[in-house]
């Protein structure tokens, strides 16, 4: 089962109305439905534990400067040995363990991750127009054990869904390569569309105007590249809610089919002041006027979404 992370669904809906917000779980839920207001809360599953890999599967054309950007987040998120400028994107992970503390889990600690296997698929070999199953099919392309594998369409792919009601997906099915204890294990996926040509006012905010709402000046993406660095944004925010809710049993808030997890929760806050239409009061670097709340390997800077705190019922914001 596959779970959208996107704008807003359900009591973020009238945030949308009011202004486009974005992130997500992909990142961002675009609509949503109408339902009973319900607490964020665990659902007695697994989160994710022990040496998870990473893999990235590259579908169309992208720059290799592009792909970088993605890496460096993946590499940024493990760094934690190394010292790193603060606020930093190791810092915004760190924040995850609070999952574990909450439900007295002794697992986090062993919760690590690496930067496995990209894979690239230049030549589109599903065509360029993706169904939910081809991305399913996409992902089986990676490790089916021990991974999550992060699907990354390059802006000239159409997906099922893409713009009109999501940004990305996470979800996971039985491995149908590998085996424990005469049992096919679950692996995670995560799904993420670049959105500059397709809907950057949905997707790629606060880096582009929003459709509705207040129609404020875009900031200035913090790699120069307003897809790419939309695509972090909910490459974030999916992978916060991949760890938490894996498979659909862990954390999150509202109905199992269409949940809001540890940053959708949170839809567009980024710094402290936020409101709708307005991201927070964030870091800009003095040189490149760009916006950002986190620091990562080789001198990158990203922008993250809030993650909801599970100890202080609030979404909690680097900056």
């Amino acid at each position: 089962m596959a779970y959208t992370n996107i704008q807003t669904r359900v009591l973020m809906q009238v945030l949308l109305a009011l202004a486009f917000l974005s992130v997500a779980s992909a990142g961002r839920v675009l609509n949503g439905k109408e339902q009973d207001i319900v607490l964020f809360q665990y659902h007695n599953g697994p989160l994710l534990n022990g040496k998870i890999s990473i893999n990235l599967i590259w579908y169309g054309q992208f720059k290799s400067s592009q792909k970088a950007i993605v890496a460096d987040f993946i590499t940024s998120l493990i760094s934690l040995s190394q010292p790193q400028v603060q606020p930093s994107v190791a810092m915004w992970f760190k924040n995850i363990d609070k999952y574990y503390t909450a439900i007295k889990s002794k697992k986090s600690s062993s919760l690590q991750l690496s930067l496995g296997h990209q894979i690239s698929l230049q030549d589109y070999p599903l065509g360029k127009s993706l169904k939910v199953q081809q991305i399913e099919q996409l992902a089986a392309k990676g490790d089916q054990m021990n991974a999550i594998n992060v699907i990354l369409t390059s802006s000239d792919v159409a997906v099922e869904g893409f713009c009109s009601s999501k940004c990305g997906t996470h979800g996971s099915f039985h491995s149908k390569t590998s085996t424990v204890k005469g049992k096919s294990p679950r692996f995670a996926y995560i799904w993420v569309g670049n959105s500059e040509t397709q809907c950057p006012g949905q997707c790629a905010w606060p880096f582009h105007q929003p459709i509705y709402g207040p129609q404020n000046p875009p900031l200035v993406a913090p790699n120069n590249d307003v897809g790419l660095d939309g695509m972090v944004i909910n490459l974030a925010s999916l992978l916060a809610g991949t760890i938490t809710n894996p498979f659909g049993n862990g954390y999150y808030q509202g109905p199992a089919d269409a949940p809001l997890e540890a940053a959708s929760a949170c839809t567009g806050i980024y710094g402290k002041g936020a409101y709708p239409g307005y991201a927070g009061d964030l870091l800009v670097d003095l040189t490149s006027g760009a916006s950002y709340n986190a620091h990562g390997t080789n001198g990158r800077k990203y922008l993250l979404p809030a993650l909801y705190d599970p100890s202080t019922s609030t979404c909690s914001t680097l900056v």
